[in-house]
């Protein structure tokens, strides 16, 4: 009897660990959706979605006052096939990440959506609008210098949780919890 209880408790704790790595598996991450350059006159720009589910966690953060900054990275990368379509050299050309503060404000009940390089600040009374008007790229200019020449070039974005950016008693926490890991994978845009 004594070894058929064990059995039972080491298959219980089995099951259990299959179920923390299936979640694992299906954690929330940010994703970038249907990323696309178009030229307009001699240069090009951006037009991209990006989902921002967050996590019970960053929610309950936000809530208590502390500032969620995201941030945007983008990169220009020139690819010379090497050996065909099986190995490409790569040069990063340019690259450049954009910050945005999130914070919510429990007096008024608004949530604020602060750009970090223009200090361009929104309100809204919803955190699904302030994510929507977060994730949608519209119109973001490329720099000319790197975009003459079109044929070979990369353009990567991904987006994610600045942790850094946390109050610093946060921050061990979040660098190890998979609550706040929510960064996206590099995403590749379609040129014209």
């Amino acid at each position: 009897m004594p070894v058929c209880r064990d059995a039972k408790h080491y298959l219980r704790l089995f099951a259990l660990l299959l179920l923390g790595f299936s979640s694992l598996a299906h954690a929330t991450i940010f994703s970038v959706n249907n990323p696309r350059v178009h030229q307009i006159g001699n240069g090009y720009v951006l037009n991209a979605q990006i989902d921002y589910p967050l996590t019970p966690r960053v929610i309950e953060a936000l809530h208590n006052g502390v500032p969620i900054t995201f941030f945007q990275e983008l990169k220009l990368v020139e690819s010379f096939p090497i050996l065909g379509r099986f190995w490409q050299w790569e040069t990063k050309l340019w690259q450049t990440r954009l910050h945005y503060e999130l914070r919510y404000h429990a007096l008024s009940e608004q949530y604020v959506l602060k750009a970090l390089e223009t200090d361009d600040q929104q309100n809204f009374p919803h955190i699904e609008g302030a994510l929507q008007a977060l994730g949608n790229i519209q119109d973001l200019s490329l720099p000319p210098e790197y975009t003459q020449e079109t044929a070979d070039l990369l353009l990567l974005i991904r987006s994610g949780l600045d942790l850094s950016a946390l109050p610093t008693p946060m921050r061990p926490g979040a660098m190890i919890s998979s609550k706040w890991q929510l960064t996206s994978p590099w995403v590749r845009a379609v040129w014209p």
